[in-house]
């Protein structure tokens, strides 16, 4: 099995999950994996194997005189390619003001894994998102030749993607978690290159998301796993909350992720009165996450679409939620109609609409037998789509392939 760079913005990263699971089961079929984070995440919850990952990962800030040592043996190793990729890289981005000052410090970065990923033998850099990613295995590509590849997720094809036809037409590959992406990427890249775009679905592993009896509960008991941004619309969930208290049906419901917006909603909702029903619990591991979804009984994703274009792609929340049979209420956007199909493995619902929300969550308040039915139903559908080490069994058998 090849030597695999995994290349991502951040890690460890709580809501990236699927990065460090697919980095273990890459391991466990016999690949030797490498990280090759942009930016050390701090001050989050991190989960035992994720920790080990990072303890041998290359932080470019914890190598600062190495990445800038990197950058002067290039220009004596390699002058010409070094500063031709490094003009690709400032035309490819000189459209948005933001991605071309992030590309002046990952093309740096990116020379100094090029170098480490040629020390240690990498064969193939497969790197997550489309943007800051994806250029360092772009960068990487061109210094070394190394082969690699790329997933693209949500907003990385949704807002912004600059050099997107230049990533894709370079990459072995390109690996999409949705078919609703991979009809984007038709529309946005040539033939050539839409014709080696793969859907390879984020996975859950099977034996550790299992279905368990649920004790029963005072009121509807309901889960909510998201970061706390714009986009997974936590006010459109309160306010549907709000409907649910003015109609007397007793709740309770557990908000876990962090993010900027937690004061503002904390004060929605104190101003809709329901704060002493919903618990503002952070960002917690994936064993504390599949506990809490196992116990609920109902998960809710009330993902928006932003006014820039910001949306979900295929959330793993909804996979993990369904993989222990618990019911999920969520919005019809993106991939998510994949997964969530209504009245079959959940119930969908528009999006920024909370009187639909709040019919939604009665009515499988009141219908414990479609709750059990519609979780069952959702365990199959992701056995069948997103068991996980099948998914990134395809994924290894296209990096393994010539």
């Amino acid at each position: 099995m090849a030597a695999v760079a995994l290349l991502m913005s951040r890690f460890p990263k709580p809501s990236e999950t699927f990065i460090l699971n697919e980095a273990l089961e890459l391991q466990r079929l016999g690949h030797t994996v490498q990280l090759y984070p942009l930016v050390e995440e701090h001050g989050a919850s991190v989960q035992p194997e994720a920790a080990a990952l990072a303890a041998s990962a290359h932080f470019p800030r914890r190598a600062v005189l190495a990445v800038a040592a990197a950058q002067l043996r290039w220009l004596l190793e390699r002058p010409g390619r070094y500063l031709s990729t490094w003009a690709g890289a400032l035309r490819g981005n000189r459209g948005s003001p933001k991605f071309l000052l992030r590309a002046l410090a990952v093309v740096p970065s990116a020379a100094w894994f090029a170098r480490e990923q040629r020390r240690n033998g990498v064969r193939h850099v497969h790197a997550h998102y489309a943007t800051h990613p994806a250029l360092a295995a772009w960068v990487c590509h061109r210094l070394i030749g190394v082969p690699y590849s790329f997933t693209a997720h949500a907003h990385d094809l949704y807002v912004e993607r600059p050099m997107l036809a230049e990533k894709a037409r370079d990459a072995a590959f390109v690996v999409t978690i949705s078919d609703f992406n991979r009809r984007l990427l038709g529309e946005l890249l040539p033939a050539r290159d839409a014709a080696r775009v793969h859907v390879v679905r984020c996975g859950v592993d099977l034996a550790r998301f299992t279905p368990r009896p649920r004790a029963p509960h005072a009121g509807l008991r309901l889960a909510c796993v998201a970061s706390l941004e714009p986009y997974k619309g936590h006010q459109y969930l309160l306010r549907a909350l709000a409907r649910l208290e003015r109609d007397g049906l007793p709740f309770h419901c557990d908000l876990v992720g962090g993010g900027d917006l937690l004061e503002e909603l904390e004060r929605l909702a104190a101003d809709l009165a329901i704060a002493e029903r919903v618990a503002f619990l952070g960002p917690r591991s994936s064993a504390f996450v599949a506990e809490l979804v196992g116990a609920a009984d109902v998960l809710v994703l009330p993902s928006v679409i932003t006014a820039e274009g910001k949306m979900e792609g295929l959330p793993v929340a909804l996979m993990e939620a369904l993989a222990v049979e618990t019911p999920v209420v969520a919005t019809s956007i993106s991939g998510v109609p994949e997964l969530v199909e209504d009245g079959v493995t959940g119930l969908l619902v528009p999006p920024e609409d909370p009187a639909a929300l709040a019919a939604a969550l009665a009515r499988l308040a009141a219908d414990p037998v479609l709750r059990g039915r519609l979780g069952r139903a959702g365990r199959e559908r992701v056995a069948e789509r997103h068991e996980l080490h099948a998914n990134v069994a395809a994924l290894s058998a296209l990096i393994e392939a010539p």
